[in-house]
């Protein structure tokens, strides 16, 4: 039997976060993945969390500036809770013994217009 895709009211509304990322040390994709959902479960807690529907979509490395590595993501959360996702990555600051700054730089409804920000 096929699978029936939902109509666009009963969908979750999305947005697009594109993320500047300055840290001290080397990251790859996993790694971002670990700094996001280990911040907002510190702020957040697990249960609001699990309501955030986190998924990093893209991820680009940069040219090197100063004394960072530079790199540009985009993260996928649920309309409802981009202010409560913004402000825990916000307080990011170590991993792994390495300094971390996370900036959000835009904040789209689909992935093709946060592009735009990178």
């Amino acid at each position: 039997m096929k699978l029936k895709v939902l109509p666009p009211t009963l969908r979750k509304n999305n947005r697009y976060l594109t993320l500047d990322i300055k840290i001290t040390s080397h990251i790859s994709k996993d790694d971002l993945v670990t700094i996001v959902w280990d911040t907002c479960v510190r702020f957040q807690g697990e249960a609001n969390t699990a309501n955030f529907n986190l998924w990093v979509m893209k991820f680009f490395e940069m040219d090197k500036c100063d004394d960072y590595y530079c790199y540009k993501a985009i993260l996928r959360c649920q309309r409802d809770f981009v202010s409560d996702v913004r402000s825990a990555l916000a307080l990011a600051n170590k991993y792994n013994n390495s300094r971390i700054a996370i900036t959000t730089v835009g904040l789209s409804g689909t992935i093709k217009a946060s592009q735009k920000y990178i």
